[in-house]
């Protein structure tokens, strides 16, 4: 018999570790080959991982909520000899684990010492009750230098959704903000002091007189809901706390500002009722509204590629692909992005068909890590839900994000060479949001007003 171990998969360039969500198979269970073993998360996308072998688990090396990073041996898998051992030799793997055993040593060392130190001279510093996302290494380095959870949580991330990478704690540390930057093992009380003090002063501002020092004192204090009699107190799921962070972070990062169109889309109602049977009939695929207004979107970002930017700082970044995201609501109440890489060189054939299978693959929970990354913009079409309109969050580090309100038939004057006159008419609402640090109100406007005009143009006999 030999042992195999199954890793953590490499799932994207930019996915460097993942939450493992549940296991699929128990200690003694016989998995074939391709058989999912267990389910985990990042902050794009879940996903099953199988089984390279015929076999069975013998042992987990992690639980349910651990964080794995790329690479780590998950779980083992006890197999027969004859086909393992023919392309993998057996003391060859292990001397590979009697090598990696010194390298253990020294980080369980290594561990054990920065333990001892944080015991007896730091201050006791707690993460386990962040709201905000932060990796392992982030917090050895906070706590290493000393840095409370209320002042990590003022660090602003660089990484994907608005994360506290290394890089960024570094910076931070190195800018002096954190008890002057110095190693924590050298860092006295009194250097620590300050940085706490001036956190509670942030978190509490001295009254100025003694007016508002009594309303200080009377200044009822936020408590706790307690639950009532029949309330039902439901936790966030994963996804759900990754959404409260992604929103919370865009909003304190983006200025936000909304421009709205009215819009006449008659001719494109008209021309999609006359077409779509045929349509599904040869392609296979239903011909919706949505691939229609992402060509439109499309359109209007090669017109004006400054709405198709993200911002790094000081800089700001031409995105040279246009890669328009796809919200999608979930049966679970959720929202997942998947992303339309190209979608300017796509025509309505190719459109429709990208967009009807991401579409049905995120329902399905079947999405790669690769196909909910790398967007450029977003569209979200609220008026699936029957909203008029809306005001969307920015998907960071994007710069806009349009929503398509519900399509409704209204009286309207039509202005006609005979003269004006009250026809029914269908119309609805593009709500426009964008980030007003580098999109000013009138890029933001004649970019919606585009994607307005290209939909009221549209040829009523366009062959597709």
């Amino acid at each position: 018999m030999s042992k195999f171990e199954l890793k953590l998969p490499q799932m994207g360039e930019s996915v460097a570790e993942a939450t493992l969500t549940s296991w699929l198979k128990e200690v003694g269970d016989t998995i074939e080959m391709d058989e999912a073993v267990f389910e985990i998360a990042t902050d794009k996308v879940d996903s099953e991982v199988p089984s390279e072998v015929d076999g069975i688990l013998v042992e987990k090396l992690f639980n349910i909520d651990d964080v794995v990073k790329v690479g780590q041996t998950v779980a083992i898998i006890e197999i027969n000899g004859s086909s393992y051992e023919s392309d993998h030799d057996h003391d060859s793997h292990v001397a590979t684990v009697k090598d990696d055993a010194p390298n253990k040593a020294a980080e369980e060392l290594e561990i054990a010492v920065l333990s001892a130190k944080e015991s007896t001279a730091a201050p006791v510093i707690d993460y386990s009750g962040a709201d905000r996302f932060y990796s392992p290494l982030v917090k050895n380095i906070a706590k290493q230098e000393g840095i409370t959870l209320a002042e990590l949580d003022t660090i602003s991330g660089t990484g994907s959704e608005g994360r506290v990478t290394k890089n960024d704690i570094l910076d931070y540390v190195a800018s002096g903000k954190a008890g002057g930057g110095q190693p924590f093992e050298e860092k006295k009380e009194e250097d620590v002091m300050p940085v706490v003090k001036k956190v509670e002063q942030v978190a509490k501002p001295v009254p100025s007189n003694k007016e508002e020092a009594k309303r200080e004192e009377v200044k009822p204090t936020v408590e706790k809901e307690q639950p009532s009699n029949g309330d039902e107190h439901i936790p966030l799921t994963r996804m759900g706390k990754l959404i409260v962070q992604h929103m919370t972070a865009s909003v304190n990062t983006s200025a936000h500002v909304q421009s709205f169109v009215e819009v006449d889309v008659t001719n494109v109602v008209n021309w999609r009722n006359k077409v779509k049977d045929a349509f599904e009939k040869r392609e296979g695929e239903k011909l919706t509204f949505t691939p229609i207004f992402m060509e439109a979107v499309a359109k209007a970002l090669k017109k004006y590629p400054m709405v198709n930017i993200s911002l790094d700082g000081d800089t700001i970044i031409k995105k040279k692909n246009i890669n328009i995201g796809m919200a999608a609501a979930l049966a679970d109440g959720n929202l997942i992005v998947p992303v339309i890489k190209n979608a300017d060189q796509l025509n309505l054939v190719g459109m429709a068909k990208a967009v009807n299978d991401l579409a049905k693959r995120a329902r399905n929970n079947a999405l790669k890590p690769d196909e909910v990354k790398d967007g450029t913009y977003t569209v979200t079409n609220v008026g699936t839900f029957g909203s008029v309109f809306g005001t969307p969050i920015i998907n960071q580090p994007q710069v806009g994000i349009l929503a398509l309100g519900a399509i409704r038939k209204m009286p309207a004057v039509v202005e006609t060479k005979e003269g004006d006159f009250i026809a029914i008419r269908s119309k609805m609402y593009l709500s426009h949001s964008y980030d007003h640090r580098v999109v000013n109100g009138a890029l933001g406007g004649m970019f919606v007003k585009a994607v307005a005009d290209y939909l009221e143009a549209w040829d009523v006999n366009r062959e597709v």
